[in-house]
């Protein structure tokens, strides 16, 4: 069984499952925790290959598999339906559960996801893999920040992110588990079922995210009926991060409103 945690309140009617992006590590959602704690429960979890999950990743490893494996969660817990917020990587797994197990979900939240990767998403990615491959895992690691965040709040946490760096370097989850998960992530394309998806959804993003265009985002919003777009206009693509009171307030009124 993967290893998770559950915070909040026990008691709570509703559980809000997080998954995170292409790092997986469930720590991603530390400044939610507080927020959602104090109306539900809520289940955090390192992705299959990562943080305290750190088994070998199969031949072919998907976006489906993924999904799977918070089925798998869920089922252990004996949570029938949960909220599901992903960034990313987690939010693609989310739009595969709302197609193959919508009856598990209340709503869903992705953060900066996709349909189909965005041919400049596919672009960094493709720079990405040549860091790790031809330079090594800690450069990959130390320029994953340029991606993931504003410059301006770079330059304001460097202490921050030089702490991140060496956490990153020390517990990276390996070259083969990430060319896996990032082959999963660009081989997923349900941009023409959009239309079958009947969850209520908030397809959240930031306008300045450099690495996913806020307007896959749009095309997302477009295309499932039950959803809405909030776009916040600055804080990059981990926003959840560098703005987490403007997304936790975002977030809560979506829940409440879906509850």
């Amino acid at each position: 069984m993967m290893h998770y945690e559950v915070v909040g309140r026990a008691d709570a009617a509703e559980t809000v499952l997080l998954s995170s992006g292409l790092g997986g590590a469930g720590a991603f959602w530390q400044p939610q925790l507080a927020a959602l704690s104090e109306r539900y429960r809520v289940v955090l979890y390192d992705q299959r290959g990562t943080g305290r999950n750190t088994e070998p990743l199969p031949d072919g490893y998907s976006i489906g598999a993924m999904a799977d494996d918070v089925i798998e969660i869920l089922d252990h817990l004996d949570v029938a339906r949960c909220a599901f917020v992903g960034h990313a990587l987690g939010g693609i797994v989310g739009l595969d559960l709302a197609l193959r197990y919508p009856n598990r979900l209340t709503s869903l939240v992705p953060v900066n996801a996709w349909a189909k990767t965005d041919g400049h998403t596919a672009m960094c990615f493709a720079v990405r893999k040549d860091l790790l491959l031809h330079v090594g895992p800690a450069a990959y690691v130390r320029a994953q920040p340029i991606f993931l965040y504003p410059a301006p709040w770079l330059s304001q946490n460097a202490e921050r992110l030089a702490r991140e760096e060496a956490h990153g370097i020390a517990h990276f989850q390996g070259a083969d588990t990430l060319l896996k998960r990032i082959g999963a992530l660009l081989a997923f394309d349900v941009s023409a079922r959009l239309g079958e998806i009947t969850v209520p959804t908030l397809v959240a993003a930031s306008r300045d995210d450099i690495l996913v265009p806020w307007t896959a985002s749009e095309r997302l919003a477009d295309g499932i009926p039950t959803a809405r777009l909030w776009v916040t206009p600055e804080g990059g693509h981990g926003f959840t991060v560098t703005e987490p009171e403007i997304f936790n307030a975002a977030l809560l009124r979506f829940l409440d409103e879906a509850a």
